[in-house]
């Protein structure tokens, strides 16, 4: 794994401005480049925290100049229920994206992780729902480029420890890939892959969840969790090939493979609440 990535100087410019726009709090570098899992063509993914409305008009009036040319900002909402909004901008020839997340919303979701509390909502670009502590997984590993106040920077060192109550609720969620198992179970004999594809998708993407939470490590998306998860201490032999192996079938055998997977998974984490009991 590659060191976290320095902004480059552009986006270092655009973050001081980004901060003179009414309604905008803090700026980050999210993203692969805030993990250190980058490529060099990688996109960069900048964080605007904003509170109360943003000005959206300043907004796209920096957007154009330093994308060169006219560029559409969607405003709160605009990409739906959870990925507030944003834009996708080309600057020095390198991808841009801007993802807006608002402040206020983020705490809210960090006081409920606190209590052990999350949801799951519809969400377009994320196919097995948007996984609320997201939010707040952002934040801990993003790399704060500007935040003014200070109040950004101060939540992420509160971010920096995994809440229990978080971490049981989410290891206790399990149950619903045993429940979207059973459901495929049902599905495989007729041949209706479509239903079994999202049952044993969502059993993964239920195990995967658990399995970070269990070592206190925040899951942001779908996209490269599985390997993330199959790299984590303890996690069950052959688990990406075996979970690759199930989504290929789409069969009754496909079908008892998750199965499988699903009873070893719940067997690392019966341990681990076993170990924290004596």
């Amino acid at each position: 794994m590659n060191s976290p990535c320095a902004p480059s100087p552009a986006v270092a410019r655009m973050a001081a401005r980004l901060t003179r726009i009414s309604g905008v709090e803090a700026v980050v570098l999210g993203g692969s480049r805030a993990r250190g899992s980058h490529r060099p063509d990688s996109d960069w993914d900048v964080g605007l925290y904003y509170r109360g409305a943003p000005d959206l008009a300043g907004l796209t009036a920096l957007a154009a100049e330093f994308h060169g040319a006219p560029v559409e900002v969607a405003g709160p909402g605009g990409w739906g229920p959870w990925v507030d909004g944003g834009a996708w901008l080309t600057v020095d020839g390198v991808a841009v994206d801007w993802i807006l997340r608002d402040l206020d919303r983020v705490r809210s979701v960090w006081a409920d992780c606190r209590e052990g509390r999350f949801e799951v909502g519809v969400q377009p670009g994320h196919p097995l729902g948007f996984w609320s502590p997201c939010y707040v997984g952002e934040v801990a590993v993003a790399h704060v480029l500007q935040d003014p106040a200070g109040e950004l920077t101060a939540l992420q060192e509160a971010t920096r420890t995994y809440p229990e109550p978080l971490r049981r609720a989410l290891t206790d969620a399990v149950w619903e890939a045993d429940f979207s198992v059973g459901s495929a179970r049902k599905s495989a004999p007729s041949g209706d892959t479509l239903h079994v594809a999202l049952c044993l998708s969502k059993a993964f993407g239920v195990l995967v969840q658990s399995l970070h939470a269990h070592h206190r490590t925040w899951c942001l998306n779908e996209k490269g969790a599985l390997a993330a998860a199959a790299a984590l201490p303890g996690t069950p032999a052959g688990f990406t090939d075996r979970v690759t192996s199930a989504l290929r079938g789409l069969d009754a055998a496909a079908v008892e493979t998750a199965a499988g997977v699903v009873r070893d998974v719940r067997a690392v984490l019966d341990a681990g609440r076993a170990g924290r009991a004596r």
